[in-house]
């Protein structure tokens, strides 16, 4: 079992208008898929104005962040083009920016849909491609923004095409740390690089396993980590349930990034998340200060 008292110290994450200082329990990110076709939760937020008050809800119920997309990246799914893209998200963000009262992450692999996304009033920029897009680093720097790089083998349309790794600890570790420096060496500054060894993306069902068991060996990277397993198909599988089943999957994993260190999980059940911690920390620390953080 590991202890991550004997690892690496959290990071503040800075952006604008916004600073994520580090505690016992990760920062929630709240997932608002802004999709007709997204594996969980597709079309239910479809609408505009349903997803803005999804967005408000989850700040409600204790989000740190919302993570607004609109392109699913589902294993398979296909690409959207830009227009389409901007179209689904942007009103809502428009919507949202002078409402929400936490700040707001834009979803995407493009940067022409991260800067209007920015424009409009994001401060962060999730992107599950780490920058394939050589424009990306030139947005982020632009509008000093946190960026969130994630490891993914292939694309969401094949990605889950037999995939093969002979140590995917290693692979991803490495692939993260080829980013961060290069981000680094791009400008980036360490409070606003996050690192994501992108559970179910190119990963067979062991891979996502063993990536959650080290999880905590990834903390000595020097950034903030993001984990995103909720609703995933590897928890489907072990228990025989479909997305809208898998509650008691992903709260264990959350239990399990809690555990390790991990300073952000990306979910979808936000009440239910910060429940858990809210739980987890009084049971740790004798229920001194941990219900009031």
């Amino acid at each position: 079992m590991f202890d991550p008292r004997g690892s690496a110290e959290k990071r503040t994450i800075r952006g604008p208008g916004f600073t994520l200082t580090p505690r016992r329990a990760p920062r929630v990110m709240g997932v608002l898929n802004v999709t007709p076709d997204s594996f969980s939760d597709g079309g239910q937020h479809f609408d505009a104005n349903a997803a803005v008050e999804h967005a408000m809800q989850m700040a409600r119920e204790g989000a740190d962040i919302i993570d607004i997309g609109g392109e699913s990246s589902r294993p398979g799914s296909e690409r959207v083009s830009v227009d389409e893209e901007l179209r689904r998200v942007i009103p809502v963000i428009t919507s949202l920016a002078d409402r929400l009262p936490v700040p707001m992450s834009i979803d995407t692999r493009r940067s022409a849909v991260a800067r209007a996304a920015l424009e409009a009033g994001c401060r962060a920029v999730n992107d599950i491609s780490a920058c394939r897009d050589p424009e990306m680093i030139e947005v982020v720097k632009e509008f000093a923004v946190p960026l969130v790089v994630m490891h993914m083998k292939g694309e969401p349309r094949t990605m889950q095409e037999s995939p093969t790794y002979e140590d995917v600890v290693g692979e991803v570790r490495a692939f993260l740390a080829e980013r961060i420096d290069f981000l680094k060496r791009h400008g980036i500054e360490d409070d606003k690089i996050i690192v994501d060894p992108g559970i179910g993306f190119g990963k067979r069902f062991r891979d996502n396993l063993e990536l959650l068991r080290a999880i905590d060996t990834l903390r000595d990277l020097g950034c903030p980590i993001l984990v995103g397993a909720s609703r995933k198909a590897f928890l489907g599988e072990l228990l025989g349930a479909p997305p809208e089943g898998r509650l008691s999957g992903s709260l264990a994993v959350a239990s399990w990034c809690h555990r390790a260190g991990v300073d952000i999980v990306r979910v979808h059940d936000v009440h239910e998340t910060v429940g858990l911690f809210r739980v987890l920390d009084a049971i740790e620390h004798s229920g001194d200060d941990a219900a009031n953080e």
